[in-house]
């Protein structure tokens, strides 16, 4: 499983100089406050953790796929979306997940899943956490700042979850049925490729 140390705490004053030049020097200062919170959240309790990452990326603006990208349907890795200052359901999810990971939170604890928002009938993704398989599971969101347990989001409805590991098919938040490897996602495949070549973004050349 590959981390973000090297697009996180290795971006070197190149590629700095092309995303200030790109999106301008506010972008920078995103970017240095994303590493300055990985390198002070490694040692905080797991609940602090997820509290930090939350707050930190529900800053940044929603903003569709098709307007930010161009595209029906876009992952952007975390240091694109950092960089552009905003990004859709997805991109907050798939930031925070990656974030929680490189702080040290186990990749077991944390599933990206996808939902139904009943209020705005619409797909949805968000972030859950579980502190033990048994546990209900406490979900990051971007249409809610609170992390709540999933009992308390009547509004979502699950559709599928997955992480690093696996891709399950899901009942309930926080249940569901193995149905194989999140390699089946194309958009994860995509994700994971950017995220693994020299500057972790496409988008920035």
């Amino acid at each position: 499983m590959f981390t973000l140390a090297s697009a996180a705490l290795e971006i070197g004053p190149e590629l700095f100089a092309r995303i200030e030049k790109k999106y301008g020097a506010p972008a920078g200062e995103r970017i240095r406050s994303w590493q300055q919170l990985i390198t002070a959240s490694k040692n905080l309790p797991e609940e602090e953790k997820l509290k930090v990452v939350n707050d930190f990326f529900n800053q940044l603006e929603f903003v569709d796929d098709l307007k930010k990208w161009g595209a029906e349907d876009y992952w952007a890795t975390p240091l694109e979306f950092i960089a552009v200052n905003g990004g859709d359901c997805e991109d907050f999810s798939i930031a925070k997940y990656f974030t929680l990971l490189e702080i040290g939170v186990p990749e077991e604890k944390l599933r990206i899943t996808y939902v139904k928002a009943l209020q705005y009938n619409q797909a949805h993704m968000v972030l859950t956490y579980f502190s033990s398989p048994q546990t209900t599971p406490s979900v990051l969101d971007n249409l809610n700042p609170h992390i709540l347990p999933a009992t308390q989001r009547k509004d979502l409805l699950p559709v599928y979850s997955f992480n690093g590991a696996g891709l399950w098919l899901a009942k309930s938040i926080g249940s569901g049925k193995s149905i194989g490897s999140p390699e089946r996602l194309n958009l994860w495949q995509d994700l994971k490729a950017r995220m693994q070549s020299k500057t972790g973004d496409i988008h920035i050349k």
